[in-house]
């Protein structure tokens, strides 16, 4: 389902907090306002927001934090995805710093706290309210996007308006987007508190007392590769080349490597790399490897980006599975 280079819509994973907005999802009338820490507070519609700045495109890879969560050897708290919660989409939209930079930036100013339409399950205020520091949503890849491959955004993935902030978790990519305020400290809004998107600084184990201020707000994702071409339980030819392909990514840095292994760990193979669409975009690698001529092959699969970042063979557990990248395990059947 993830093979293709550009995740079709109706295939990207769909991740809400609470009740979608009772809609109409209108470009002409759906307001935005920007507030808080600026000199000229704004008030437009997305149609306006489109007319007024330059728009603009990037192809990026969008995660939820808990992707691989059920891979855990421990239980933790939240959905149990599998390897699924991921895709790469193109986005169209508006530079989110142009919008910030019309309104006025007032000294003093650090962080951005997000307002959308969703309710909470109780339908007592708001479903999730997440934030960006200022030096992050002021970078050129994060958009107010109100397209995705194409086309405008469908109600599930957060018409007519969202945050695309490439990069950090797909939380922090707010859905039906209907404010911005600027702030001078961190926000704690529904979905900003406690643990939530939160990773221990110490290392933690299962039954370890549990200190919330001792954790951090998720900003880059890990690196990760993922095979796409074959499936657990997948038949292959035994004796014969068998081409392993998926896709890398590691959020903005490069992929330098993904290698296989059949043993283990204990040796790799090295697969080829094809040159991304952007610097958000993932990478395609592909490794022709001989299968054994009969039994159960195991595979490992492994990324490295530039920075020196590696996937890890056994997951770093922490209380709500979040980031785990702990490499995928592979078994086909040979015959």
């Amino acid at each position: 389902m993830l093979d293709p280079p550009i995740t079709p819509v109706g295939q990207l994973f769909i991740r809400n907090n609470g009740h979608l907005p009772d809609g109409p999802f209108d470009a002409e009338t759906w307001p935005l306002s920007v507030t808080g820490l600026v000199r000229e507070p704004l008030s437009l519609t997305v149609m306006e927001l489109e007319r007024r700045f330059p728009v603009v495109s990037i192809t990026t890879v969008i995660e939820c934090a808990g992707n691989g969560r059920s891979l855990n050897a421990y239980p933790t708290e939240g959905i149990p995805w599998g390897l699924g919660a991921v895709g790469c989409v193109t986005f169209t939209g508006v530079r989110l710093a142009e919008v910030l930079r019309a309104a006025g930036i007032s000294e003093g100013a650090s962080h951005i706290r997000h307002h959308g339409a969703d309710q909470a399950i109780n339908r007592r205020g708001a479903a999730f309210s997440r934030g960006l520091p200022l030096e992050k949503a002021l970078q050129p890849e994060c958009l107010l996007a109100f397209a995705m491959n194409g086309e405008p955004l469908t109600p599930d993935h957060g018409a007519p308006l969202r945050i695309v902030a490439p990069g950090y978790p797909g939380s922090a990519w707010q859905k039906w987007l209907t404010g911005i305020e600027v702030l001078d400290h961190v926000h704690e809004g529904p979905g900003m508190s406690g643990l939530d998107y939160r990773l221990p600084i110490d290392p933690l184990r299962p039954g370890d007392p549990i200190d919330p201020a001792r954790f951090e707000i998720i900003r880059e994702m890990p690196v990760r590769a993922i095979v796409t071409s074959h499936e657990n339980g997948d038949v292959v030819q035994g004796g014969q080349a068998t081409r392993i392909e998926g896709w890398a990514w590691a959020h903005g840095t490069p992929i330098a490597e993904v290698a296989i292994s059949m043993d283990q760990g204990a040796h790799w193979q090295p697969a080829s790399l094809t040159a991304p669409e952007g610097s958000y975009s993932w990478t395609r690698f592909s490794l022709p490897l001989v299968v054994p001529v009969t039994g159960e092959l195991a595979l490992v699969i492994r990324a490295t980006d530039a920075n020196g970042r590696q996937q890890p063979l056994e997951p770093r557990w922490n209380p709500r599975g979040y980031c785990n990248n702990m490499c995928q395990r592979l078994r086909l059947a040979v015959i």
